[in-house]
């Protein structure tokens, strides 16, 4: 068995005049949360839906589990689960009646179907609610029931098309957490696309940003951030007075200092050790109370990469 879940070659697709995905190349391994980001419009969506072969595509080619997805989309299919923009419910039935439905759709035995149902309702705290009717639920619980339904008929690769989005804070994270245990407990290879930066950060081992149908950069969230950013230290305490700025200023591995509050940010040309710049504020008579290497959050990486 291939040890890579997902491999695109020049993947493209247009529309008419529009390109909606142009030159796709990544390789997504088995077993990680891979995240797919970029803004409304910039291909995501249709690149599931090329690998998924939902969409023939226009150049280039794509592999799923070992599989072509211009000649063997129904295998692909099959061995896959997804949850894209409509949770796939029936809300005049039961959670349980949903997921009795669709394990017969994919003809699980009975026993296999009847455990596995009680297994993901029980490891997504849908449960004790099973016989309710699902149109009476929040949009919470039927993402978690949507997660269910897509990992039913334990597929080794599912793809999830936000899955949080319009959920409220909690029940957000909830169901984050709630899909990390199940990733981890099964080993399933997830392709996730977001608009929750915080979201991919804690979820994804590795990262793929996307922008108008072209691929900007790949790798994990570590190496994204270190790639797009500039060192930094962070002070937090007190007395950061105007001169004390211009001290720093002056230093010539200092690229730019900030003050927001009782927090210094001093900017960086390169990687430097922080005990001179500590020396300096303690002669100043700064009172510190912190004082930490900084570097770009994913959120930064991705406004950086979507300004260029």
């Amino acid at each position: 068995m291939s040890a890579i879940a997902i491999s695109t070659e020049n993947l493209s697709r247009s529309f008419g005049s529009i390109q909606a995905l142009e030159n796709l190349s990544l390789e997504v391994p088995r077993g990680i949360v891979f995240g797919f980001l970029g803004p409304n419009g910039s291909g995501k969506t249709t690149t599931i839906r090329l690998l998924l072969g939902l969409l023939e595509p226009t150049n280039g080619r794509a592999e799923v589990l070992g599989f072509d997805t211009r000649s063997q989309a129904r295998k692909i299919r099959h061995r896959t689960g997804a949850l894209l923009e409509h949770p796939g419910l029936y809300e005049k039935l039961s959670a349980a009646d949903n997921l009795e439905f669709y394990g017969r759709v994919w003809r699980m035995p009975t026993n296999q179907r009847r455990s596995r149902i009680k297994e993901l309702l029980s490891n997504l705290g849908l449960w004790e609610r099973r016989h309710e009717s699902v149109g009476s639920w929040s949009r919470g619980m039927k993402q978690r029931l949507a997660v269910a339904r897509a990992m039913l008929h334990y597929p080794p690769l599912i793809f999830l098309d936000e899955p949080t989005a319009g959920l409220d804070p909690i029940a957000a994270a909830a169901l984050r957490d709630e899909l990390q245990q199940i990733v981890a407990r099964e080993g399933v290879t997830v392709f996730l696309t977001t608009h929750n930066l915080a979201e991919a950060e804690k979820l994804c081992q590795q990262i793929g940003v996307i922008k108008q149908g072209k691929l900007l950069a790949i790798g994990h969230p570590d190496e994204l951030r270190n790639r797009a950013s500039t060192p930094r230290i962070e002070v937090v305490g007190s007395g950061f007075t105007p001169k004390l700025q211009d001290y720093l200023k002056a230093e010539p591995f200092v690229s730019n200092v900030t003050v927001a509050g009782d927090r210094l940010t001093i900017t960086l040309h390169k990687p430097t050790s922080a005990a001179p710049l500590v020396n300096l504020l303690v002669r100043e008579g700064v009172q510190i109370e912190e004082v930490r290497k900084g570097s770009a959050t994913l959120e930064e990486v991705f406004l950086t990469l979507m300004a260029n």
